[in-house]
């Protein structure tokens, strides 16, 4: 969700807990007939040494940093989340988030997240021009050590698109899911590097309390007031890339310390969260599902949520942290798809399980959230399908088995509309 090019003030907090340590710059002839004449190019020199020693990579060309304003900050944002085929996929998954209950339906989400960009940055990295750009006001004159730190986390970026293409990254579409984990990696490992740049030692982070990093990170995280009165899903899906892709960027220098995390990317939040679901033999890759035209009603939008915003939206609606990671645990892929009716908006969700076990855990919670959400009646039961009404909506619950994998079908509809929308034998899993 959050633009990739947008380095924040808050997200270099676990930097500035070992910034004491020292950044000691070392003598690097590379790039000595580049002429320096921009205000952080002398930082950008003295850095480069550690942030390579750090990740293990080269740079192959001299970054260029320059200054510029806030007004412009937001300028470039502005035009970020205007663009295509960003203002798209920001409309549709706003829209699907409004469905599933996730974003008030007052919420101008694009709106909103360019506000929240806004208070959030400090640098930013722009992979289409390759220049990195920091704020330069009274608020950064009077902290060059956020500054130093911010030019240090947007450098690491700098260095990832001299390896992958992180424009590509950005504009990924219809998989929400490998975006958050892309992301994941790209803010988590900038994050994690940055904490080893600045200490001045590969094993900085194993003299740190890693759940306090974590604790300081999220309280500098939610202290900023956009940010603190932003929906849970807002939030959450902003702090995830750097907090647990952090966590992640350190497990993969643990278990894989001659490899570069750049070269063997994850394909899910699901690895993100689990070692077993990436370092495991054979890897767990997420299902493809192919969903059929729809019965009624119009394409809206169609996307997913992957395993971390299953989990968000269960524990949205249910407010039972334990019971919203256990039902989205099992999680093996999933797709949506937002259905226009001329009674309004609804939504049909397939999700596919890693057994019948964790598929009926989720259905079991589903049943339990239609009843919270929407002060629903008994079921009517017709096989291995459940239909509840309440709250204006029509909804059905389905388990069954799609392509021999165990499936759960959940449809919200506005009442009057046809809760018929999708053939399913007509799902495809692979």
């Amino acid at each position: 969700m959050a633009v990739l090019r947008h380095g924040r003030r808050a997200a270099l907090i676990a930097g500035a807990l070992v910034w004491s340590l020292g950044c000691r710059g070392e003598k690097d002839d590379r790039f000595a007939s580049v002429e320096k004449k921009g205000p952080y190019d002398k930082v950008v020199a003295e850095n480069i040494p550690a942030i390579e020693k750090a990740t293990g990579l080269t740079f192959k060309r001299f970054p260029v940093v320059k200054a510029t304003t806030a007004a412009d900050m937001r300028a470039f944002a502005e035009k970020e989340l205007t663009e295509e085929p960003t203002a798209t996929q920001l409309r549709g998954q706003g829209a699907a988030y409004r469905a599933l209950g996730l974003l008030p339906d007052t919420l101008d989400f694009s709106e909103f997240l360019l506000d929240l960009l806004e208070e959030q940055i400090v640098g930013l990295y722009d992979p289409a021009t390759k220049v990195l750009y920091v704020r330069r006001d009274s608020l950064s004159e009077k902290n060059p050590a956020v500054t130093n730190l911010t030019i240090i986390h947007e450098l690491i970026h700098a260095l990832q698109d001299q390896y992958i293409d992180l424009d590509s990254i950005r504009t990924l579409l219809g998989d929400n899911d490998r975006a958050g984990a892309l992301k994941s990696v790209i803010e988590g490992q900038s994050m994690y590097e940055t904490i080893v740049t600045v200490g001045g030692a590969s094993n900085v982070a194993a003299r740190l309390r890693w759940d306090a990093v974590r604790e300081q990170i999220r309280d500098q995280f939610t202290s900023t007031p956009m940010l603190a009165a932003a929906p849970m899903i807002v939030q959450e899906t902003l702090i995830f890339p750097y907090l647990s892709g952090a966590e992640f960027a350190k497990r993969f220098k643990d278990k894989e310390p001659t490899k570069s995390l750049l070269q063997d990317l994850p394909s899910s939040t699901e690895q993100i969260i689990h070692a077993e679901a990436y370092f495991g033999k054979p890897r767990d890759e997420p299902v493809v599902i192919t969903l059929p035209s729809l019965r009624k009603g119009a394409k809206v939008y169609e996307n997913n949520l992957g395993e971390f915003e299953t989990r968000l939206f269960l524990y949205q609606h249910l407010k039972d942290q334990e019971a919203a990671i256990r039902g989205a645990a099992g999680w093996d892929g999933d797709r949506y798809v937002l259905v226009r009716t001329p009674q309004g908006d609804g939504i049909a969700w397939v999700s596919v399980w890693d057994s019948a076990v964790d598929g009926g855990e989720f259905a079991d919670l589903m049943e339990r959230l239609i009843r919270k959400r929407y002060s629903a009646s008994l079921p009517r039961v017709e096989g291995d399908t459940k239909h509840y009404v309440g709250g204006g909506r029509s909804l059905v619950i389905t388990v069954r088995e799609i392509g021999s994998r165990p499936a759960v079908i959940y449809v919200d509809m506005p009442t009057g509309a046809s809760t018929d929308v999708l053939d399913l034998s007509a799902i495809r899993v692979r």
